[in-house]
């Protein structure tokens, strides 16, 4: 029985289409986990502008409280010395520095409960309502024994003073206020130390959806020559050579969408801090370490799914934008290949040495020179980073901030561990040496 010719041919259609739907899947899935990695990325630069927002408007409003708090003490001592001077000398000028002193302390006994009336804590509220009622005691006493003065019975404006009414007053006065003031300053170390966190929490997530997107890119190159292999056992050679485009553009589509995608997050981390002043540093931060990871990618890229770095093309990008013929440099090492997977924590690193060697080192006055020279040695790849100035530098004293840790050395922290290997500063009078020592295969 002959063969239907139209059922044979329908078979590699129906095959091949098949096969397009099953490459489809996986393609999606790894745009769906690149997408939410992106999204939790933005989601904690937000949180971070945020905290660094709520840090800034706790120190505005801690600063004002305290202030207040002191206004309160100095006017209510004010007014006690200049009480204590018109008993003693019956002199009428000394009224007018406390009445001086009665006008301040009600000035800023409002502007204290102005402060704390967006608080809406029942504790603070009651603070309040205690060192108003203590100041208005010690005021009362103070104007009962003005007005016993004035009235000329001096021996029971003197008993007065000697009761213990004032005082009582007043200590209690002091303690309230130091209550209050220690609470206040409480919730700004609280809101300082939150903004900290979120801020070191940037740089490794910023690391890992790299590390995501490599190993997405990775994925699907793997799934498109794989199918473009079996494809090639089903199909002849036009067909080969049509399966083989559709993998290259796969690839390609799927790099466009991932430096759009980070074209997207820059735009939205610029545009959380615009008309924000105070914020646009700590988002120029952020913002330069994603031009960096952006840089990284694009080394990592190579040709034809490439999946390795050429040390001298990432240090060759790294110092570029800063290269001139006042900011000299020398670059020894020549090629040197190593597997992508060290691109980003090299790059971050390369990246943060040259930005401090323009702000703070060789290249921050004209006539700098800037050394860099790696090579490989058993299995280990070697990098020494070395700057010359042009005049000497001041000594630098190390651990000058006992138990803070700058945020550039917790980068290179970082970077020293995902490179399984070593990073070493040393400050001569020349400049900063660092020299940079990980194995080849990790």
């Amino acid at each position: 029985m002959a063969a239907d010719p139209d059922h044979n041919e329908g078979q590699p259609q129906r095959h091949y289409g098949s096969m397009r739907r099953t490459r489809r899947i996986p393609a999606l899935a790894m745009l769906a986990v690149v997408a939410t990695a992106l999204l939790g990325t933005f989601i904690l630069i937000f949180a971070t502008v945020e905290a660094e927002r709520v840090q800034r408007l706790q120190a505005s409003r801690t600063s004002a409280v305290i202030a207040a708090l002191n206004g309160i003490v100095t006017a209510s001592l004010n007014g006690e010395t200049a009480q204590r001077g018109y008993f003693i000398t019956n002199d009428r000028r000394y009224l007018e520095p406390y009445f001086r002193g009665r006008q301040r302390y009600a000035v800023e006994i409002a502007a204290l409960r102005s402060r704390m009336a967006l608080d809406g804590s029942a504790r603070n509220a009651a603070l309040v309502d205690e060192i108003a009622r203590l100041g208005d005691a010690k005021w009362a006493e103070l104007d009962g024994t003005v007005a016993l003065v004035g009235q000329g019975r001096i021996a029971d404006a003197h008993t007065r003073i000697l009761s213990d009414e004032g005082q009582l007053a007043m200590d209690g006065l002091r303690t309230a206020v130091t209550r209050l003031d220690g609470l206040e300053r409480a919730r700004l170390d609280s809101a300082t130390r939150a903004a900290s966190k979120a801020e070191a929490r940037v740089v490794p997530s910023l690391a890992l959806l790299f590390v995501v997107i490599v190993i997405a890119l990775g994925l699907g190159l793997w799934q498109a020559l794989h199918t473009a292999r079996a494809e090639a056992a089903a199909a002849n050679a036009d067909m080969i050579a049509e399966a083989r485009d559709r993998a290259d553009l796969l690839a390609k589509e799927l790099n466009h969408r991932v430096k759009n995608l980070f074209a997207v997050i820059l735009a939205i981390v610029k545009m959380s801090a615009r008309g924000d002043t105070a914020a646009a540093p700590a988002v120029d931060r952020i913002a330069k370490r994603i031009h960096a990871l952006v840089t990284a990618h694009d080394v990592t890229q190579g040709s034809h799914g490439d999946t390795h770095v050429d040390i001298a093309d990432l240090v060759g990008k790294a110092i570029a934008p800063y290269r001139s013929s006042s900011e000299r440099s020398e670059l020894e090492g020549g090629s040197l290949v190593i597997p992508g997977r060290h691109a980003v924590p090299l790059g971050l690193v390369l990246h943060e040495l040259v930005t401090n060697a323009v702000k703070y080192g060789a290249w921050s006055a004209p006539g700098g020179l800037l050394n860099v020279r790696w090579h490989e040695a058993e299995g280990r790849v070697r990098l020494c980073w070395e700057e010359r100035s042009a005049a000497p530098l001041p000594p630098r004293e190390e651990g000058a901030k006992p138990g803070r840790e700058g945020f550039g050395t917790m980068l290179i922290r970082s970077s020293e561990r995902q490179l399984n290997g070593k990073i070493a500063r040393r400050y001569e009078t020349h400049g900063i040496v660092v020299e940079i020592d990980f194995p080849m295969e990790g």
